[in-house]
């Protein structure tokens, strides 16, 4: 059965960072690109960030973080994913992400990792290309 109308993007603030205009940026491209995005509003926890996305039926996370939790909290979402079998929800992010940090999180199941100086362009043609592939289509 395949997959039809607009892409459906969870755009999450989790943890206590409490600066959203970047996620709010991005937000707003995706939904200017065709794409149905539920923002989720600051300070989310990993559960409530799986929960809305299931509920919605969502496509993709997108997660930003400036607080240094990404580690835990990109990987809490994605333990979250795999036991609730939602492993098909790719999960993307960006933020204040040490370069250091960007391949560890990608092995463990983070698709995309968007640091400082990213275009919003960039992200909404990885989205497209990345999310919700042909085949599933």
């Amino acid at each position: 059965m395949g997959v039809t109308g607009p892409i459906r993007v969870v755009v999450a603030k989790p943890g206590l960072d409490g600066h959203d205009r970047g996620a709010k940026v991005i937000a707003r491209a995706l939904r200017d690109a065709g794409m149905e995005v539920i923002y989720t509003g600051l300070h989310q926890t990993p559960e409530q960030i799986v929960d809305t996305a299931i509920q919605e039926d969502a496509d993709a996370i997108g997660l930003s973080i400036l607080s240094g939790a990404h580690n835990t909290l990109f990987a809490k979402v994605i333990e979250l994913l795999k036991e609730r079998d939602a492993e098909d929800i790719k999960v993307f992010g960006g933020g204040i992400i040490p370069e250091a940090d960007i391949a560890p999180l990608k092995e463990q199941g983070v698709a995309a990792i968007f640091t400082p100086g990213a275009t919003t362009a960039s992200i909404v043609d990885w989205v497209n290309a990345n999310v919700r592939q042909p085949a599933e289509a």
